[in-house]
C-alpha cells in the first residue's frame, strides 16, 4: 500500500495505475474524441462546439473535438469546490484526498423493512428516509435516493428534491430525467438561498449528468449540463461504460472510454461557463455475461472506479464514484461484503464523493436498514483513512510506568483524552457484545438491530431549522407543479 506524499500526515492510499499509464489513457481518450468524435443530440451544443472550432456533422449529430478545445476546458475546470447545507453552513470540501459519503440515488424500489419484500416507494418512505439521513453522522449529504410512485412522473425529480429540502438540512446529490425539471429544481434552491448569486457562492446540490455509452449525449442530459453550468450548480459526470458489452472487455479499455465520455462533458460545461464546478465521476461496471447483469459489487467494477478516480486526480479534478453498494437482494452477508469492500477501496483511493450507501440490487433498490448499517461501515472507513499518528506516545515510559503501577489504564487521563478519537466504536447496529450479554439482551439479528436503530432515529428526529417562510415557498412551488400535472394536491405525509 502506497502512502500520501505528505510525510506529516501518513494517510494510507491505494493506487492501480502508474502516471505513465494514466498519461497513455488520457492521450488515447483525446484521440478518440478528435478522430472518432461524440454523438451529441442537442442543436444548441452543436452550434456552440462549432463556434469554438470543433468539426460538426449536423446530419449525424457528430462532433470531432480539437485538442485546443479540450486544453482550454481542462485549464478552467476548478480543482475543488465546497457544498453547503440549507442553512448556509459548509459541509463538504471536495479537494485532495478528502472523502464524503452519500446514499445511492434514484432507485425505483425500496426494500420494505417489515415484509422484507421489494416494492415501489411512496412519499411516506421518502420522508422517513430524509429524517433518518439527517441523523447519520458518517453520511455527509443526502441524495434523492428513490422515486416516490404516488406522484405524477413529470414532477418526480423536483418532488424528491422538495422533500429533501423540507426534511433534512444536508446538501443533496440529485439529478433530472427531463429538461424542464432542472428549472423547477433551480427554483426550489433559489427559494432556500434567496438569490442566484448566493446559490453560486454556496452550492446546495450536485446534479448527476450521464452520457450514454458508447460516446453519446442525449438532448436531455446534455441540456442538463448546460443549464447547471449557467447557474454554477455543480455537476458530477456519470459515464457508464460496461466492460465486455458497451465498452472494451479490458479494464484499461473501459477506462479509455470512460475518460473520453467524461472529457466530452467537461468540455461542454466549461465552454458554457468557464470555472463551473464539476466532479469527475461515473458508474461503470463489468458485464457479467453469465447473467447479463452489471454487478456494482464486482471487484472489477470497484477497480475501474478507483482507477478513473486516479485519472481525474491526475487531471486536477475532484472525483466521484458509485461504489459502496451491493447487488444483493436482501441485507445479507453479500450486501456487507460488497459494500464494505467498495467503501474501503474508495476511501483509500481518495474518491471525494462516494455514492452508494443503502443501495441494493444493481442500483435499483434502497434499504433503510442497509443505510444505517452502511453508516457504521462509513464510520470505520473514515477512521481508517485517518491513519495512525502518535498522540502523546513519545516518550512512552510514563505511560507504561502508570500501567504497571495501576494494572490498567481504563481511567488514565491519556485514555480519557484519546479514547473516542483513536478507537472507532460503532453504534448498536454492529454487535460487539459477548455471547452471554448478546443473549441476555435478546439475541437480536442484524436486521432486528437495524430496525431498532431506525425506530430510535425516527423518535429522535428534530425538524429542519429552515425558516417557515422558506418552507411555505417550497410548498407553493411544488403545489403549482402538481396542479400543472392534474394533481389536486400533494400526497398526505403520514409516517
Amino acid at each position: 500500500m502506497a502512502k500520501d506524499n505528505d510525510s506529516t500526515n501518513p494517510r494510507p492510499v491505494v493506487r492501480f495505475l502508474t502516471d505513465k499509464t494514466i498519461e497513455k489513457i488520457v492521450s488515447e481518450a483525446r484521440e478518440i474524441l478528435c478522430r472518432l468524435g461524440v454523438e451529441i443530440n442537442n442543436d444548441e451544443i452543436l452550434s456552440m462546439l462549432h463556434d469554438h472550432g470543433a468539426t460538426v456533422d449536423r446530419k449525424k449529430s457528430l462532433v470531432l473535438f480539437k485538442d485546443g478545445i479540450i486544453d482550454r476546458a481542462l485549464k478552467t475546470t476548478p480543482r475543488s469546490f465546497k457544498l453547503y447545507d440549507v442553512l448556509g453552513n459548509q459541509t463538504h470540501d471536495f479537494s485532495g484526498y478528502g472523502v464524503h459519503f452519500t446514499p445511492g440515488s434514484a432507485a425505483l424500489n425500496i426494500l420494505d423493512g417489515v415484509t422484507q419484500q421489494i416494492r415501489k416507494p411512496v412519499t411516506a418512505d421518502y420522508v422517513k428516509y430524509a429524517m433518518i439521513v439527517s441523523q447519520l453522522r458518517n453520511i455527509a449529504s443526502q441524495s434523492t435516493a428513490f422515486i416516490p410512485a404516488d406522484v405524477h412522473e413529470r414532477i418526480s425529480d423536483s418532488y424528491r428534491l422538495y422533500l429533501s429540502l423540507l426534511y433534512c438540512e444536508k446538501p443533496v446529490v440529485t439529478g433530472a430525467f427531463t429538461i424542464e425539471a432542472v428549472g423547477v429544481m433551480k427554483e426550489l434552491q433559489l427559494a432556500v438561498r434567496g438569490s442566484e448569486e448566493k446559490l453560486a457562492q454556496q452550492p446546495l446540490t450536485v446534479f448527476s449528468c450521464c452520457p450514454t455509452s458508447p460516446l453519446k449525449w442525449s438532448d436531455v442530459t446534455s441540456q442538463n449540463v448546460v443549464d447547471c453550468a449557467r447557474a454554477s450548480i455543480p455537476v458530477e459526470f456519470i459515464s457508464m461504460p460496461l466492460s465486455g458489452f458497451m465498452a472494451p472487455v479490458t479494464l484499461i479499455g473501459t477506462l479509455i472510454q470512460h475518460t473520453a465520455e467524461t472529457l466530452s462533458g467537461i468540455v461542454i460545461s466549461q465552454l458554457v461557463n468557464p470555472g463551473a464546478p464539476i466532479l469527475y465521476g461515473g458508474s461503470p461496471a463489468i458485464f457479467d455475461i453469465r447473467y447479463e447483469t452489471t454487478p456494482m459489487g464486482a471487484i472489477g467494477t470497484q477497480m475501474i472506479d478507483c482507477a478513473y478516480n486516479e485519472v481525474g486526480k491526475y487531471l486536477g479534478m475532484p472525483t466521484q464514484a458509485y461504489i459502496s453498494l451491493s447487488d444483493a437482494k436482501q441485507l445479507d452477508a453479500q450486501a456487507g461484503l460488497e459494500s464494505s469492500m467498495g467503501a474501503t477501496l474508495a476511501a483509500l483511493a481518495g474518491i471525494n464523493n462516494i455514492s452508494g450507501p443503502g443501495m441494493l440490487d444493481f442500483e435499483s433498490c434502497q434499504s433503510l436498514e442497509k443505510l444505517v448499517l452502511d453508516n457504521e461501515i462509513c464510520g470505520m472507513v473514515l477512521r481508517l483513512v485517518e491513519g495512525i499518528q502518535p498522540k502523546e506516545d513519545f516518550p512512552s515510559l510514563p505511560r507504561f510506568e502508570e500501567l504497571l503501577a495501576e494494572k490498567h489504564l481504563l481511567i488514565s487521563e491519556h485514555t480519557q483524552k484519546y479514547l473516542k478519537e483513536e478507537l472507532c466504536l460503532p453504534g448498536p447496529v454492529i454487535d460487539r457484545a459477548n455471547r452471554t450479554r448478546w443473549q441476555e439482551e435478546g439475541g437480536l439479528t442484524l436486521l432486528e438491530r437495524a430496525n431498532r436503530e431506525i425506530d430510535k432515529l425516527m423518535g429522535s428526529y428534530v425538524p429542519s431549522r429552515l425558516s417557515g417562510s422558506v418552507q411555505a415557498d417550497l410548498r407553493k412551488i411544488m403545489l403549482r407543479e402538481a396542479h400543472a400535472c392534474g394533481m389536486t394536491n400533494l400526497p398526505d405525509i403520514s409516517i
